[in-house]
């Protein structure tokens, strides 16, 4: 393996491969730099004398500029480098769209057809409280359940999506709430769901019902815990008719068109935007090639290579929906006095990432290059085949779970840095670097370090075929070791 790599012809800086030390040469393009102070892997070395002010180029756009002359072989970070961003941006339609598609393939997975016609590829039950001061009601009715199904009975697997809200909220902060369980409890990966309340909270079962209309009595049950003579047992009994319903499901061979991949990253390194991320999109090319959906989000790290998303917008509707998810996001920060470009975070920089434009160039590579075709609210759910974006903020907990309410079947979630995090649908940890994906082998489930010793396309293989096994029962880390979380996005007043 070579000691760096300069990912654009156009770059003025390379990334160390491995740990450099004084005095070693890398090669970029027949051309030697000799290293004049150590520098670890994922950061980023000079390849040329670099002027006060000049653009630090990176995947051929710049991430920022030196804040002080950086001389040919001398590392490049925050102590030299400083975002180019500032403020809102007026942009312009400019399209350029240049998709990779792949050949049409024949492979199935086995999944789940709902009565209402959409693909699940779990069986799982969900139970939901209506505020989080029932959390552990939710627990005591799903050990009651265990006890005596210790085989889960119809379900794959039985998950309480425990949260701290649904009490206490005004407005918009009540309305996602309330959205979000609704969302799960639909999910297609839900065999059924059982949505407990308490009885004197702001999200109130009927305000629930209201919002979902229509849906499955048979799969759907809800319970008040205050007007419950025995919450516990009365919640057990409900379960128990739900897995009567549902003891007839069974996996059934589906096409890859079925399938929707929510595509997210967290504890980002300088490997990320090399290695993990090019191969989630390139995944995403491949399953929008078999007509199926891919959805992006975490709009605070589009910033900065927002133009490149924009670029790819179908149509100049869908331009300005990207445009006005920005703006808004912007607006998000600015309101609460924060400034816009207050990112990457402390282990992002550990692991390489300088600024903003350098970790959002990297992010935004998990959509590939096929066109985007929608624009989703909070809360909302997949409306169109392709490739969508999803308002949701960079936090790996609430972005995930945004996902999930989205109907996405996974998310994919790449990682540098490493996390044992699982949202309530499998999510697939792919490490961006192989040392920790031997490290953390109980957290990652993909190794796309691997890229950089193996053809990119044997290793994208392997992982297609990784995803249609999980999309047809393979366990997930997150699965296996039972870590199932929910986050709401929240931005108001708490009573």
């Amino acid at each position: 393996m070579e000691n760096a790599i300069q990912l654009n012809p156009l770059d003025n800086v390379a990334v160390a491969l491995r740990d450099l030390q004084i005095g070693e040469s890398i090669y970029v393009e027949k051309n030697e730099t000799v290293i004049k102070e150590n520098i670890k892997r994922g950061h980023k070395i000079a390849l040329k004398q670099i002027g006060l002010g000049e653009e630090i180029i990176k995947y051929g756009f710049p991430i920022g500029h030196a804040t002080k002359p950086i001389n040919d072989g001398f590392w490049v970070h925050t102590h030299n480098v400083q975002t180019s961003l500032s403020g809102k941006i007026d942009y312009v339609y400019r399209p350029s769209l240049h998709p990779i598609v792949f050949p049409h393939d024949t492979r199935t997975f086995k999944g789940y057809k709902r009565k209402n016609g959409k693909t699940g590829i779990r069986n799982d039950l969900f139970i939901i409280p209506t505020v989080g001061c029932i959390n552990s009601i939710g627990d005591l009715i799903a050990e009651r359940f265990k006890a005596s199904n210790p085989d889960n009975g119809s379900f794959e697997h039985v998950i309480v999506l425990k949260h701290p809200y649904g009490c206490s909220q005004l407005g918009d902060d009540l309305k996602n709430t309330s959205q979000i369980l609704v969302d799960a409890a639909v999910h297609p990966n839900a065999a059924g769901a059982l949505i407990i309340g308490l009885g004197c909270e702001n999200n109130q079962i009927d305000h629930m019902k209201a919002i979902l209309s229509e849906y499955d009595h048979d799969r759907i049950k809800f319970m008040s815990c205050q007007n419950a003579d025995d919450e516990v047992e009365e919640g057990y009994q409900l379960i128990e008719e739900i897995n009567q319903s549902a003891s007839q499901d069974r996996r059934i061979d589906l096409p890859l068109s079925e399938l929707n991949i929510g595509l997210k990253c967290g504890g980002s390194d300088g490997f990320s935007g090399i290695t993990s991320n090019p191969l989630l999109g390139r995944l995403s090319d491949f399953i929008i090639s078999q007509g199926g959906s891919t959805v992006l989000t975490e709009v605070p790290e589009m910033f900065g290579a927002e133009t490149m998303l924009m670029a790819r917008a179908e149509n100049e509707g869908i331009f300005n929906k990207i445009v006005q998810l920005i703006n808004n996001f912007k607006d998000y920060f600015m309101a609460y006095h924060q400034p816009i470009y207050e990112n990457p975070s402390p282990g992002n920089k550990a692991g390489g990432i300088t600024t903003l434009e350098d970790k959002s160039l990297g992010c935004t590579q998990k959509s590939g290059t096929s066109a985007v075709v929608d624009v989703l609210k909070y809360g909302e759910k997949i409306k169109m085949k392709g490739l969508s974006l999803l308002n949701a903020p960079g936090n790996d907990m609430v972005s995930s779970s945004a996902l999930a309410s989205a109907d996405c079947h996974m998310v994919l979630f790449s990682t540098g840095r490493g996390t044992p995090y699982g949202t309530y649908i499998p999510t697939v940890k792919v490490s961006s670097n192989s040392a920790l994906y031997r490290k953390k082998a109980s957290w990652i489930d993909f190794d796309a370090g691997q890229v950089l010793d193996r053809p990119f396309d044997e290793v994208l293989s392997d992982f297609i075929q990784q995803i249609i096994d999980i999309a047809g029962g393979k366990l997930t880390k997150n699965e296996k070791h039972q870590i199932h979380e929910l986050a709401i996005f929240k931005n108001g007043v708490t009573e």
